[in-house]
């Protein structure tokens, strides 16, 4: 919204979104109205005979819940050229690309106007409250971590990308944006540079040529802000090589329009900068590099970054980098569209809500566990309403959206965790799919993320040994089928150590049907797998050369039996093999 100068007013944000969240029920119902009163005509809703209803009992009794599978056809229609009204009455601007991450396969997305606006919506609601709690002066800089993805067209003529890329791209973005984002460090060139190794070497570049002007510090996932300072320990003494000669590397910075740009800002050697940057480096390298990010960019307010689900177990690397600066958890999104914004930025991020604006799209949510406690995850649960959720229950987002999907299981499972006004807070716990389960033991990553927590809580940490990254598997090709972790260590151990990790690691599934079906050797011993050093790294190179999307690279805690290449990899890159002997 904007005040009565046309600029930026985040008051006025605020009380609009006040206003929207005291009758959530009301809004939710004008929503999906709009929705479908817009859409009444498309194919989807003829065919499954809504009839141009639009309230919401009709609409539940006559559209089935759905899956990416029900709505591809559709989606690949429209792709392939299909300009009728075949989801939407108004036309996809574009094609969205999943991660690809979760199941190894990437999926087609919708993507229009009305999506664009509305992840601006939630974008100014979550900048309101941010810059309330941490107020950042508008003439500073951003640095941040953010690449363009590559891009191509579809059969029908449109362009295909990921969900951020079609943002970045939009040309509304930047007037959007404006009030609300401070210029970043790096120049377009470098966020759309064709190598991603190039493009984080420069965004380091361009960060410490405006040290002083950066205000806040910026990465779509924690993964990719973590992976940049750990490059930034390896190349600080080149990139002040850079700064004093005056002249970006020529071995690291090769193509042609990237190194125009970064030569530009550089203009003329600056030794005294690069013997500054020299002089903290070498006395952050004695710390391990702790409070890098305020030691080198002194006035940054805060650090931005999704850290929630997967991302989660980067938070302690990440506080390690920031000193005292405070870690705030960006919104609650998809490539299918937004759900809630961070309207608390205060609380670390281990315990970020998101607060689920109820104008976006209409939600329904599908109870995971009945009262009883039985699992009801993939049953014939009835979904509920927004404003019908019950605080501290688990549930599975279902969305309706302005883009064209229609009752569409999300797969993410969220945890109540109380309201704002009439409208729910979540916590997200897991992409529901993705969990470990052999008998009628479930475990999902949240689960994996806690046992690993615990036995390195437990064992690790008394070694000075940390887990840098870990994934898990549940191994069918023996009988009985058994867990696998697979994970890899800032250093070696001795294999007494490990053991008594993977011991530890097989008695921290507490689930019920993981204990009593190990009890009975109904599954068998949990494996520990430890890794060669840079195994993750492969598993990033591979997904990037493939075309996977480093801004939305997540790597699953709970690898899917489909995602063969990727377990090819980690298990050709098992160093040691340990089996539990823990319920012996």
């Amino acid at each position: 919204m904007l005040g009565t100068k046309g600029e930026f007013c985040g008051e006025e944000v605020i009380a609009e979104f006040e206003r929207l969240t005291r009758d959530a029920a009301t809004v939710q119902r004008e929503t999906l109205r709009r929705i479908l009163h817009e859409n009444a005509a498309v194919e989807y809703l003829q065919r499954v005979g809504l009839a141009g209803r639009t309230d919401p009992d009709a609409f539940r009794a006559c559209v089935p819940l759905a899956t990416h599978d029900d709505l591809e056809p559709y989606i690949r229609r429209i792709a392939d050229g299909d300009s009728s009204p075949v989801l939407t009455a108004k036309p996809i601007t574009s094609i969205s690309l999943s991660s690809g991450t979760t199941q190894g396969k990437r999926k087609y997305l919708p993507f229009n106007d009305e999506l664009f606006k509305l992840t601006m919506h939630v974008y100014r609601t979550s900048f309101a409250f941010r810059n309330r709690a941490f107020p950042v002066d508008d003439d500073g800089k951003a640095l941040q971590f953010v690449y363009g993805s590559q891009q191509f067209t579809t059969k029908g003529g449109l362009t295909a990308t990921t969900a951020t890329t079609n943002l970045y791209r939009n040309e509304e973005y930047k007037a959007a944006t404006r009030d609300m984002q401070l210029p970043c460090c790096s120049p377009d060139e470098v966020i759309f540079g064709p190598d991603f190794a190039e493009s984080l070497y420069c965004h380091l570049l361009c960060g410490l040529l405006s040290a002083g002007e950066v205000r806040t510090v910026f990465s779509m996932f924690g993964h990719n802000l973590v992976l940049a300072l750990e490059t930034f320990e390896r190349v600080w003494e080149e990139l002040c090589g850079d700064i004093r000669r005056g002249a970006p590397s020529p071995t690291r910075v090769t193509d042609p329009a990237v190194r125009r740009a970064v030569s530009a800002l550089l203009a003329a050697p600056n030794p005294k900068l690069a013997d500054e940057v020299a002089r903290k480096c070498s006395r952050l390298s004695s710390s391990n590099w702790h409070g890098v990010i305020p030691a080198l960019w002194p006035n940054a307010k805060y650090v931005h970054t999704i850290v929630t689900g997967s991302m989660e177990h980067y938070v302690k690397k990440l506080r390690h980098y920031a000193g005292g600066l405070p870690l705030v958890a960006m919104d609650y999104g998809a490539s299918e569209g937004m759900i809630g914004a961070n309207v608390e930025p205060e609380i670390p991020p281990e315990s970020a809500t998101f607060t689920v604006l109820p104008n976006i799209a209409y939600f329904e949510f599908i109870p995971v566990k009945s009262s009883d406690g039985a699992d009801t995850s993939y049953a014939e649960a009835e979904p509920v309403g927004l404003t019908e959720v019950t605080v501290g229950e688990h549930y599975e987002v279902v969305m309706t959206t302005f883009a064209g999907l229609y009752r569409y299981r999300m797969g993410d499972v969220v945890k109540v965790v109380g309201f704002y006004h009439s409208t729910p807070k979540l916590k997200f716990v897991c992409r529901g799919k993705l969990m470990l389960s052999i008998n009628i033991d479930k475990n999902t990553e949240q689960d994996v993320q806690l046992a690993i927590d615990s036995t390195a809580n437990k064992i690790l940490a008394a070694e000075s040994l940390e887990v840098l990254e870990y994934t898990s598997h549940a191994d069918l090709s023996s009988n009985p089928g058994h867990y696998v972790v697979f994970w890899e260590l800032n250093a070696d151990a001795n294999d007494d150590v490990l053991q008594s990790c993977c011991d530890e690691l097989d008695r921290s599934f507490v689930d019920a049907g993981y204990v009593s079906s190990r009890k009975a050797r109904a599954i068998g011993p949990l494996e520990l797998r430890v890794l060669k050093p840079g195994t993750f790294q492969k598993v990033l190179k591979r997904s990037l050369s493939l075309g996977a999307p480093v801004n939305q690279f997540k790597l699953p805690r709970c690898m899917a039996r489909s995602n063969t290449n990727v377990l090819q990899i980690l298990c050709g890159n098992a160093m040691k093999v340990f089996f539990s002997t823990a319920y012996e």
